[in-house]
């Protein structure tokens, strides 16, 4: 694995140990960012099951100004720091041990909003339309967030997510699908993120 293009190119990545988790190929990662960019002028990218962190380095790479990611694996989270400081993107990152869920509360405490968003998680998950639209809740979308999800191409996510979110293309490539959403036209997400009860941190 490797940077494609931007600041970084061509430098390696490193993969998490083991085989619990399954990283974006350069061939998946170089079609996403032919569909979505290339290339970004700033914004904020969310890495929710990050795992290597490629996907974010690579957004990072290509322009973005600051990428969160978030994995519940600890190697996971030591490779994502180990990759950052090799592509010299550490001081554009955030990085935390989390789960997904617990991750997004804390998010929208701090009243952040996402200008892209990706979302691959193990395959056996297959809500993340039900995610989206607790995000969308917790006002961490608005009307330019892209999103991509990465997923089982058996797997089929509707044209619309909730109220907004409108499926802009969907591709295949072998077992693995790529579904990529924007905010239809006139759609005004939450602006304010919704109350939660507990302590979250992040």
């Amino acid at each position: 694995m490797r940077v494609i293009s931007g600041t970084a190119r061509g430098k390696a990545l490193k993969a998490v140990p083991g085989q619990s988790t399954r990283p974006t190929t350069d061939k998946v990662k170089e079609a996403i960012f032919s569909m979505i960019g290339p290339y970004f002028e700033g914004g904020i990218v969310l890495d929710l099951f990050a795992g290597t962190g490629g996907l974010g380095i690579e957004a990072l790479s290509r322009g973005m100004d600051q990428a969160i990611f978030v994995d519940m694996e600890k190697k996971s989270v030591e490779t994502i720091h180990d990759n950052l400081k090799h592509t010299r993107l550490f001081e554009h990152a955030e990085v935390y041990r989390n789960e997904a869920g617990r991750a997004i509360k804390a998010l929208s405490k701090r009243e952040l909003a996402f200008d892209l968003i990706f979302l691959d998680p193990p395959y056996k998950l297959k809500k993340m339309d039900e995610w989206l639209i607790k995000m969308e809740e917790m006002g961490l979308l608005h009307e330019q967030t892209v999103v991509v999800i990465e997923h089982d191409a058996n797997h089929h996510y509707g044209e619309q997510i909730g109220d907004g979110l409108i499926q802009k293309k969907r591709a295949e490539y072998g077992e693995i699908a790529v579904s990529i959403y924007t905010m239809r036209e006139g759609h005004a997400p939450a602006a304010n993120p919704i109350e939660h009860s507990g302590e979250e941190h992040i």
